[in-house]
């Protein structure tokens, strides 16, 4: 018996044949497209309206995105309501942080 593969694209070490498509470890869904090479999109929805106080995380594999605290990333965020901003929490003799100064701006 003969066979006879013909691989036109090669991602991350692996070969794929024309129209090919796959999903690889972040989350991009990737197509073979030769002889232009390999196309990639990304397949979730990030979120983009959302407190400054919250980063988006997409977790690999599941490709669920989840919100969590810029502080803490072990803590999800739960944007709209005030009482989630952990700025809140603090002592009421302690300075909130300004956006500037959590941001490492520094006056000159």
């Amino acid at each position: 018996i003969y066979s006879c593969f013909l691989t036109l694209c090669v991602f991350e070490g692996r070969h794929y044949s024309l129209g090919e498509t796959w999903m690889d470890n972040a989350c991009m869904q990737c197509t073979c497209l030769h002889p232009v090479g390999v196309g990639c999109c990304e397949t979730v929805h990030r979120p983009v309206d959302f407190p400054a106080w919250c980063n988006v995380r997409v977790e690999p594999v599941t490709c669920k995105v989840v919100l969590v605290q810029t502080a803490d990333p072990r803590l999800p965020c739960s944007p709209g309501g005030a009482d989630t901003d952990p700025t809140r929490w603090a002592a009421p003799w302690a300075p909130a942080p300004s956006r500037t100064q959590s941001a490492g701006a520094t006056a000159g």
